[in-house]
């Protein structure tokens, strides 16, 4: 097979040994495909991709200047015909494909990273480019007229010529319709194809419909009719919304070219269905019908609110955040990625504030990655907000100190404690996880009360045990070490000079 009719592959990893690992996993041009470079971060494949014009990128999720997730994003957006496979070392994969479910074909765990499980991702990203698909043809040698359209959202120039047009579209007038939302009978693509069709012929006899889904939560319908139909239209799609309410229509204004359809989405259709997202009210968004886009009155004081957090003023910090909420939820010329962005940074912070207090928030920690996948799968910006909502009343829960931290709470039972169990290896970290507290903050309760610290204190207790046995038995001084919670001798007499001024076999001679 020639160089040039091979797939185009560029690898990105910062580890030099990954890359090379995935060159030589499998016998690329035997299996159709070829490394046309290597990049260690998300900066350098953006600059790569101009030189080497890749089909498919393999990139890592972790790396420094540029990650995975913010290259995945820029690429689809620069180059939407690019397709992606994901690399990730994380244990919490499916929050990770959750993430990248509408950008990139496939994801692969690194410990499952073989020859089979790649060359399986790369025959699956290499089946949804145009390119590659010459021999899904019709009879006459040409594409179906949804590939073609697929071809034209994905940045592909077409072969076409006006005869072609003429007969497959007899009208002046284009419109692209954009579909979006959930049935609870059926899928998107089948309401599209059948039902929604359907109404539009009901009202629109002489119409020629086509329809595409760029991914399995929007399907993309091209109407071809003329031009004092349109009111027709938009009276079809008023009626089908009786019957699916929770289905949401996008409408661009007239263009009369067929091929000019790659540059109305993104340029006109895209938009509105990022609008969709925050306008989930008006199920059927034109150009003409969309409100004055407001303006923020500030942005979000991550400073302000922090300090808020750790001076426990909860219900102004968190009436504060609602209160920005519910003012970036109208704004709807937001990217809706970076909306989705800021409330997961919000919940990831208030739980990393949490945890450097006082407050038991092991359990938010853990569910923290069903937040993120759960804000990340919602459809509208409403639906975010209701997660904030819900994430703010579960935490409220949580703003009780620890039981053990309350008035009745003593230092006797911290000591009665440490006291039962300082033969033991005892640790700092593992007597906050028997009272269930934070570490740092036992740290900070203890020094605060016996005014010393903790090992120190243990230590004292362990040399006034030590020194009872010296006095009283005749057991070796190196096995005392051990009996007192010591297991390095030598550091065992360190500690006990420190504590007495004298060492254990100097303690002993004195006392007996």
């Amino acid at each position: 097979m020639k160089a040039e009719e091979l797939c185009r592959i560029l690898i990105v990893d910062d580890e030099q040994l990954i890359r090379k690992g995935i060159i030589h996993y499998i016998d690329w041009e035997q299996e159709g495909f070829i490394v046309a470079g290597e990049a260690s971060n998300g900066q350098e494949a953006l600059e790569l991709i101009e030189i080497v014009h890749p089909q498919i990128i393999i990139t890592d999720i972790v790396m420094p200047i540029m990650d995975g997730e913010e290259l995945t994003r820029v690429v689809k957006e620069r180059y939407p015909h690019i397709e992606i496979i994901i690399l990730s070392s994380f244990s919490e994969y499916d929050y990770v494909r959750s993430s990248f479910q509408n950008g990139v074909v496939d994801y692969i765990l690194k410990p499952k990273l073989d020859a089979e499980n790649l060359l399986n991702g790369l025959k699956k990203a290499a089946s949804r480019l145009p390119a590659l698909k010459a021999s899904n043809q019709n009879s006459d040698g040409h594409p179906p007229i949804e590939q073609i359209m697929n071809n034209l959202i994905s940045g592909y120039e077409v072969t076409w010529n006006e005869h072609e047009t003429t007969t497959i579209f007899p009208f002046q007038s284009f419109y692209l319709l954009g579909v979006s939302g959930k049935s609870e009978t059926t899928d998107l693509q089948t309401i599209v194809k059948e039902r929604i069709v359907e109404k539009l012929r009901e009202n629109v006899k002489d119409g020629v419909y086509y329809s595409c889904s760029p991914n399995k939560n929007m399907s993309i319908l091209l109407i071809n009719i003329e031009k004092v139909n349109i009111e027709n239209v938009i009276k079809a799609v008023t009626q089908f919304l009786v019957l699916e309410p929770n289905i949401r229509f996008s409408l661009t204004d007239e263009f009369s070219d067929f091929l000019q359809m790659g540059n109305v989405y993104k340029d006109k259709l895209s938009k509105l269905l990022n609008y969709q997202f925050f306008l989930s009210e008006m199920p059927l968004l034109m150009s003409g019908n969309l409100p004055e886009p407001p303006s923020l009155k500030e942005p979000f004081h991550l400073d302000l609110f922090t300090k808020e957090i750790k001076d426990k003023q909860f219900d102004s910090a968190f009436g504060y955040l609602k209160e920005c909420s519910a003012q970036f939820s109208q704004c709807y010329t937001v990217d809706p990625f970076e909306y989705k962005a800021f409330y997961s940074k919000v919940i990831f912070n208030i739980i990393i504030l949490l945890s450097n207090t006082e407050y038991d928030v092991r359990e938010l920690d853990t569910a923290k990655y069903s937040y993120f996948k759960s804000i990340d799968e919602v459809a509208t910006a409403q639906e975010a907000v209701a997660i904030l909502d819900s994430f703010i009343e579960e935490v409220k829960k949580y703003l009780s100190p620890a039981p053990e931290l309350q008035d009745h709470f003593n230092m006797k039972k911290l000591i009665n404690f440490m006291m039962e169990h300082y033969a033991e290896p005892l640790t700092l970290t593992e007597t906050a996880k028997h009272f269930h507290f934070n570490p740092s903050y036992l740290s900070n309760y203890f020094s605060t009360h016996m005014h010393e610290g903790f090992i120190e204190y243990l230590n004292k207790i362990r040399i006034e045990e030590a020194s009872k046995l010296l006095i009283k038995d005749k057991i070796p001084i190196s096995e005392i070490s051990e009996m007192v919670g010591y297991s390095d001798h030598s550091y065992f007499c360190k500690v006990f000079k420190k504590v007495k001024g004298l060492s254990p076999s100097q303690f002993k001679r004195k006392n007996t």
